[in-house]
């Protein structure tokens, strides 16, 4: 299997489970490590927490603090920042290694929602490159001296006309990121159209310094191994592929060891998974909100199988664990996994035009802080 050393850290599988607002959370990283372990034999990868704001993080808001809970056992503890300050980065960064609240700090420069973008946050600020490199390394200089490397996400740019990725990916490693990551679509693409993995090629080639992990379109085991090969990436970052299949990486794992894939879980196996993960929802959250979470859940797990429209509804609209096991043994456990829940999963929605602040391609070297764009709740 191939390694992923990102700086302090040493990985065993060079998989990396993608932040995903209200998805990543404890219930589900605990659920995706237990599931590699079951049916691979260890955790391997890295499982990065969902997106909590610096400033919000530093102010100590309750729900982005209650965001940043780690299993017991979960280790290395990755956390995902958004930011836009290199001052707040920096509070924030110093107080997750002052107060050892995790092992990992990824910055996320990738987002592509309007309300994001429009005030200058997410994939729109690479575009600011002086800005970009201080907010860069004011995250490195707060964990000098630590174990606690960090890495930065980013997508090719905002539109076809205005790629940053090459001058993103050179600024941080340049300012000290451990690591790079390339979601292969542009700002202005969402999550529409194909990945273009040419551009993470274009980016291993002109980042060698640091690793280079890969983002878009991993569907599959295979997908990763076969963007491993093409692109020559350090390793893969997985979203969408894993919703409702958090049994993914004991297949990225097995595939990537070189070993015999796991047979898929049928339909009691799902069912039994579905159950795990709510139980792991109601201990996060309690059972009425954690039930409620589970509910976008539901069809991505049961996706491809013959469940029936009425059980379907049923399930979207459980409310208490007494209720959704009375509704999972309705299913017919022997079931096995249809070829039609394979394939891409998840938002895709339509490319658009990226909302920018009024004059935000004037000057790429402007260092003014984006006003505003640093109130967004966590996890937008």
């Amino acid at each position: 299997m191939s390694s992923l050393r990102i700086g302090s850290l040493e990985l065993r599988s060079p998989v990396v489970l993608a932040p995903m607002a209200g998805i990543t959370n404890v219930a589900f990283r605990t659920l995706c490590r237990e599931l590699e372990t079951e049916r691979a034999g260890s955790t391997s990868g890295l499982y990065v927490c969902e997106m909590v704001t610096a400033r919000a993080l530093v102010e100590r808001q309750p729900a982005t603090l209650h965001m940043t809970t780690f299993g017991p056992t979960e280790t290395p503890r990755s956390l995902q920042l958004y930011t836009v300050d290199p001052d707040t980065t920096y509070a924030a960064a110093k107080m997750i290694v002052d107060e050892n609240m995790a092992d990992h700090i990824d910055m996320n420069f990738g987002c592509p929602v309007p309300k994001v973008t429009r005030k200058g946050g997410g994939a729109a600020l690479p575009y600011k490159r002086t800005l970009f490199g201080r907010i860069v390394a004011a995250a490195v200089k707060a964990t000098e001296g630590t174990d606690v490397p960090v890495t930065v996400k980013f997508r090719v740019g905002i539109d076809a006309e205005h790629h940053t990725h090459l001058d993103a990916g050179r600024i941080a490693a340049g300012e000290g990121a451990a690591a790079v990551a390339l979601h292969a679509r542009t700002a202005s693409q969402r999550y529409s159209g194909t990945a273009d993995w040419n551009e993470i090629a274009r980016l291993k080639e002109h980042v060698t310094d640091v690793p280079v992990l890969g983002n878009g379109d991993i569907f599959a085991a295979e997908d990763a191994a076969r963007m491993m090969e093409q692109t020559g990436c350090d390793g893969v970052v997985v979203g969408r592929g894993c919703l409702g299949r958090p049994w993914l990486f004991a297949e990225l794992s097995a595939a990537l060891n070189g070993n015999p894939q796991p047979t898929p879980p049928n339909l009691g196996e799902v069912a039994t998974i579905i159950r795990r993960h709510a139980e792991l929802l109601a201990d996060h959250h309690g059972e009425d909100k954690g039930l409620r979470e589970l509910r976008k859940h539901v069809s991505w797990y049961l996706r491809g199988f013959p469940a029936g429209s009425e059980l379907r509804v049923a399930m979207a609209l459980v409310s208490t664990l007494t209720e959704l096991d009375d509704l999972l043994v309705q299913l017919d456990p022997t079931i096995p996994f249809p070829k039609d829940a394979e394939g891409p999963r998840g938002r895709q929605g339509s490319p658009g035009t990226v909302a920018l602040p009024e004059g935000w391609l004037d000057d790429p070297d402007d260092c003014l802080v984006p006003a505003g764009a640093d109130l967004m709740h966590s996890g937008g």
